[in-house]
């Protein structure tokens, strides 16, 4: 909450457990990353904001504003307001899930988290106002992504700046 830490991402990367192997006899033959996109949200809540480590609305910022500015799409994005895409996760804070690569949707083997409990869980996520997943669940429509053009790099660190 100091600032130390502005943003969170992932190097998310689908290898298989067999891909990462290939650097058993050298690091530099593994392949870089680890499957952690989909668990990135849910990892956060539960070890932060459920636990009194950051507060909602700077794990909002985490994960939501400060990457929409970073990647030059705010505020169109990261923004709940008229003329944001109403893009949104729901988590509902009382839902217990433990981590396992079988409830991954990714084309890894296995998940880095395997057997971790986690405290609050999303349950839908909107976008643009349709609901696109239910109860992890794909829900969403081919063809209802969207392009987004952004901007320049240098605007972005605008944001950054402030």
């Amino acid at each position: 909450m100091d600032g130390t830490i502005s943003t969170v991402a992932t190097d998310h990367c689908a290898f298989t457990m067999a891909q990462k192997c290939a650097g058993r006899d050298g690091f530099q033959y593994c392949p870089n990353g680890i499957p952690g996109v989909e668990n990135r949200v849910p990892l956060l809540f539960s070890e932060g904001v459920m636990k009194d480590r950051i507060s909602i609305n700077h794990f909002v910022e985490l994960v939501s504003t400060r990457p929409a500015q970073l990647f030059g799409l705010y505020p169109r994005k990261g923004l709940i307001a008229e003329g944001a895409d109403a893009d949104l996760v729901i988590i509902d804070p009382k839902r217990e899930v433990t981590l396992s690569q079988r409830l991954m949707h990714g084309r890894s083997d296995y998940c880095p988290y395997e057997g971790m409990k986690l405290q609050g869980y999303p349950i839908m996520t909107l976008s643009r106002g349709k609901i696109i997943v239910r109860d992890g669940q794909f829900t969403g429509k081919p063809g209802h992504g969207q392009f987004m053009h952004r901007q320049p790099l240098n605007e972005c660190f605008r944001y950054w700046e402030k």
